[in-house]
């Protein structure tokens, strides 16, 4: 996966939205909505996949035009945008593109059938990322997305970058019709 490429695509289009907006804010208020942004896509990739609704037979979500694989990885390249942008705004890139060499690693991890305690761990990680400024947090937090959609959700490193890549596009339309 080439992550430095996707870090570009995902700060030029946060650039375009900033310009088309007229966003004037300081590194902090962007740092702060990031992190915001990227709790709720989070929240709605963990609403996506449906893994914690015990009481439930047929698990997962779909967009009327995909099915819920093509779904939750939609989700799941929308978070990932917005640890691009952080990591980015943080100064944080080295971390990114660090774990490029190690994906295979991640790949060789035993996928989790219960995400919970997983779940909780990469929030608790990425809170402390903001709250207390650690990048080591961050990095763990990372890691853990990372984990999620390579192994427990199944996604190769092609279908994450085709989907990012897709999404990217789309959020750029999105820009050009006034959304």
């Amino acid at each position: 996966m080439d992550l430095q490429s996707l870090i570009s695509a995902s700060v030029f289009l946060n650039r375009q939205i900033e310009e088309k907006k007229q966003l004037h804010w300081s590194n902090d208020a962007r740092i702060k909505n990031a992190f915001v942004a990227l709790d709720v896509e989070l929240a709605e990739m963990a609403n996506t996949s449906e893994w914690f609704k015990v009481w439930k037979i047929h698990r997962g979500k779909s967009d009327p035009d995909k099915t819920p694989r093509e779904t939750l990885l939609y989700e799941y390249v929308d978070a990932l945008d917005f640890y691009l942008l952080i990591a980015n705004l943080k100064n944080w890139n080295h971390f990114i593109l660090n774990s490029e060499k190690d994906l295979d690693k991640v790949t060789s991890l035993k996928k989790e059938e219960r995400l919970d305690k997983q779940y909780l761990a990469m929030k608790r990680m990425l809170f402390d990322a903001y709250f207390n400024h650690s990048g080591d947090s961050f990095n763990h937090s990372w890691r853990l997305f990372l984990k999620f959609g390579l192994v427990d959700f199944g996604y190769s490193e092609d279908e994450i970058e085709s989907a990012f890549k897709d999404k990217n596009q789309i959020n750029e339309r999105r820009q050009d019709n006034n959304y």
